[in-house]
């Protein structure tokens, strides 16, 4: 059974805003190593719709999964936190 009304969120960095509407945020998370106990970084890459075009490379943004945009977008900006400089 899947959780009905619960959206997942994630923080990430914009690492692409040349495709129209359209951001590619990657989010960084760590996972620890299970026979080294070491923590690793693992990247993901999402491509997320962006209706104004606001986004910039190296913006902080919050995303939020929704219903498929396209083939590979599933996610939205729901807001910029932190302006690259």
């Amino acid at each position: 059974m899947k959780n009905r009304g619960i959206k997942r969120q994630l923080i990430g960095t914009v690492v692409s805003d040349k495709m129209d509407k359209t951001a590619v945020v990657q989010v960084e998370r760590l996972v620890k190593h299970t026979l080294y106990k070491k923590y690793i970084r693992r990247r993901n890459n999402f491509a997320a719709h962006d209706k104004d075009n606001s986004c910039g490379i190296g913006d902080r943004v919050l995303i939020t999964e929704s219903k498929p945009i396209s083939k590979r977008k599933r996610w939205r900006v729901s807001e910029i936190i932190e302006k690259a400089v």
